[in-house]
């Protein structure tokens, strides 16, 4: 224990059964005293303290108390036990309430109510390290007045005794940790930890304590509570996970982790947005980088991954590349350091996953379902980081900025690309290797798809080759829980529409089939919501790609499936039938007289699900598309007329196979 010199006039402020306080102070400091000088002969042994702890007047206890901190240290648990049961848990407590002056004091006995405070701390701490003690219903019940002492005192030695006292009680058992949050210790927490100073036991302490309480309480119930405070600690926590280089970096990465990924965490990403303090996540990417560029253990790697996956989804790619001063950080970095570790490091993560799933998914002796979901999911963080990634090297080389104000070099860029092609080329032959087991459901197959298909969208030439032999399978695989693969066909849309507009892109994927996957992707499309936003870029994609398709099927030698596209023309007309929206007309009545070129009026009314009611709606859009562009001529719809020269075009080469739709022209 510390020792605590109580002064002559230092009473106890509610012993109601004893005589002056005065002359029990006076006796107690005698007593003391009188100890002190006989220490300097003979050293009092433990029994002859736990006399005086047991005595019946309360300043026996009290030199009781100082004496015992001769020869007790805070390992010697038997011995504060014996101390413990000595003292008894009533004085104690009226010890703790004489420190706050609770109850009847006396006049002039406020000037040492610290004393006995800090006496009364010290001790219970003391007895805290105890795990039992500490457990005790009795200890827990003494967290609320611990936080009221909080709240009012600012010396740092008692502030350093109570967090002491508060992560023991909290760490020896549930109910301790519970009490500690019921009471509100997060506010306390939120408003201290910015303050402390760097490199102070009081801010280990309380750091301790909020990893711990944290790891305890639900993360849901927490954001529930104390939203506000949790998205305060975040701060000081990422700015401590940047400046520490000890063990409690890791301690930190791994909260981080926690709060940062949760999935039930929405409004915590929101009250972080609008967080005033802009340099937290500046530190936060301090602390990843640190983490990702030494060597440490593959767990802590990923838990690096995961905290940047986290921040990137709060703050947008841009985090990955922002750069901003901070003066207290050891050491420096450039802006692109912390893009080209997490793709480096997401990259060798796929690889290893990657390969360690198809082990457990083809080669392993028993099934390790839990093994595998794990595996999967960390993989599911590697591949969001590495399409986050793709989606920000799109944007900049958007960007239209002169090249001294470019946010990553030219050879940062180059680098980048080379990492994506070859991870792109490693979840191909995870792929094609899947092929070869015959495996087209997956929820990893289709993440896989997903990845594939965001980077061909930026660059639809790269890995040429395994795309052009892997694509009717691409275009095949199935979700864990889908009934189609129409999943995988909206993700491959993008580079299925850039390359069909050359005739070499038009036979890779009339070749191996994929034009049928894109028309029926279509016709679902358009048959669910075609109105919804998430859906009507895709809906263009996929009008394009088979526009596309029909406008070189002149140059490909494979035959066209007239039946499949019977089913996109009836699907078309009643899409454009229910809106007055022009380029949806106009879109829908190219394609359909691309389709016609293919077919004949006595084909289509011959067709058991293409009735006489759909070709009279049928003609009705072709008249009305072919009217509309007369009326209109949009200045700003280029679109629409080079749309309406294919319908045009088309009326001439079909029109005297379908006299029905001509006479409707005519008329």
């Amino acid at each position: 224990y510390s020792t605590v010199v109580l002064e002559a006039s230092s009473p106890l402020s509610d012993c109601r059964d004893q005589h002056n306080p005065a002359k029990i102070s006076h006796i107690a400091t005698s007593q003391s005293m009188e100890a002190e000088r006989e220490n300097q002969q003979q050293v009092p042994g433990l029994e002859d303290c736990l006399k005086l702890l047991r005595g019946e007047r309360d300043e026996q206890r009290l030199a009781g108390l100082l004496l015992v901190t001769k020869f007790c240290n805070k390992d010697d648990h038997e011995s504060i036990r014996k101390v413990y049961e000595a003292v008894g848990t009533r004085f104690l407590d009226r010890l703790l309430r004489t420190g706050m002056a609770e109850g009847n004091t006396a006049s002039g006995e406020n000037e040492n109510r610290d004393a006995y405070l800090q006496l009364s701390i010290t001790v219970l701490a003391a007895f805290s390290h105890v795990p039992e003690i500490a457990a005790s219903a009795d200890m827990v019940s003494k967290i609320p007045s611990v936080l009221q002492v909080m709240e009012k005192e600012s010396a740092s030695a008692l502030l350093e005794d109570c967090y002491e006292l508060l992560l023991l009680i909290s760490s020896a058992s549930e109910s301790g940790a519970a009490t500690f949050f019921e009471c509100g210790g997060l506010k306390l927490l939120a408003a201290h930890l910015s303050c402390f100073p760097d490199g102070s036991q009081l801010l280990d302490l309380s750091l301790r304590l909020v990893m711990l309480v944290l790891g305890k309480v639900s993360l849901d119930v927490v954001a529930n509570r104390y939203l506000t405070e949790l998205s305060i600690l975040v701060v000081p926590i990422g700015r401590q996970f940047a400046l520490l280089q000890n063990a409690m970096k890791f301690d930190l990465l791994r909260l981080l982790c926690a709060v940062l990924s949760s999935e039930h965490l929405v409004p915590l990403h929101n009250a972080l947005r609008a967080m005033s303090n802009d340099k937290w996540p500046a530190y936060i990417r301090a602390g990843v980088v640190d983490i990702l560029q030494n060597r440490v253990a593959p767990d802590q790697k990923l838990q690096a991954l995961i905290v940047a996956e986290s921040m990137v989804s709060i703050l947008g790619e841009h985090w990955l590349v922002s750069q901003m001063d901070l003066p207290d950080l050891h050491s420096s970095f450039p802006s692109d350091r912390c893009l080209l570790l997490v793709l480096e490091s997401a990259r060798v993560e796929i690889a290893v996953l990657l390969n360690e799933v198809s082990y457990i998914k083809y080669e392993a002796s028993s099934s390790k379902a839990e093994e595998l979901d794990l595996k999967r999911r960390n993989l599911a963080i590697a591949f969001s980081l590495v399409e986050r990634i793709i989606k920000l090297i799109s944007n900049l080389g958007e960007d239209e900025v002169p090249a001294s104000g470019a946010i990553i070099s030219e050879g940062t860029f180059s680098k980048v690309i080379s990492g994506l092609d070859e991870t792109v080329g490693v979840v191909l032959e995870y792929l094609k290797d899947a092929e070869e087991h015959g495996q087209k459901k997956g929820d990893d197959l289709l993440a896989c798809v997903r990845l594939v298909g965001s980077y061909l969208a930026e660059a639809p030439l790269a890995c040429k080759e395994k795309v052009r032999e892997l694509l009717g399978y691409l275009l095949s695989v199935e979700g864990e829980h889908e009934s189609s693969p129409f999943l995988s066909i909206c993700f491959l849309l993008p580079m299925l529409c850039q390359i069909t507009m050359k005739i070499e892109g038009v036979k890779i994927l009339t070749s191996s089939g994929g034009y049928k996957a894109v028309v029926k992707c279509l016709i679902q499309l358009v048959s669910a919501d075609p109105n919804a936003l998430e859906d009507s870029g895709r809906i263009y994609l996929a009008c394009d790609t088979v526009m596309n398709i029909l406008l070189k099927r002149g140059h490909i030698k494979v035959q066209l499936d007239e039946s499949v596209f019977v089913d996109l023309l009836k699907v078309l007309v009643y899409w454009a039938d229910g809106t007055n929206d022009s380029s949806t007309i106009m879109m829908a009545s190219s394609i359909c007289s691309l389709i016609l070129d293919i077919t004949s009026e006595e084909a289509l009314l011959g067709h058991p699900e293409f009735g006489m009611s759909t070709y009279q709606k049928l003609c009705h859009l072709i008249v009305r598309s072919l009217a509309l562009y007369g009326q209109e001529m949009c200045e700003d719809s280029k679109s629409d007329s080079d749309l309406h020269q294919i319908i045009a075009a088309g009326y001439s080469r079909w029109a005297d196979r379908f006299p029905l739709l001509r006479r409707m022209v005519e008329q």
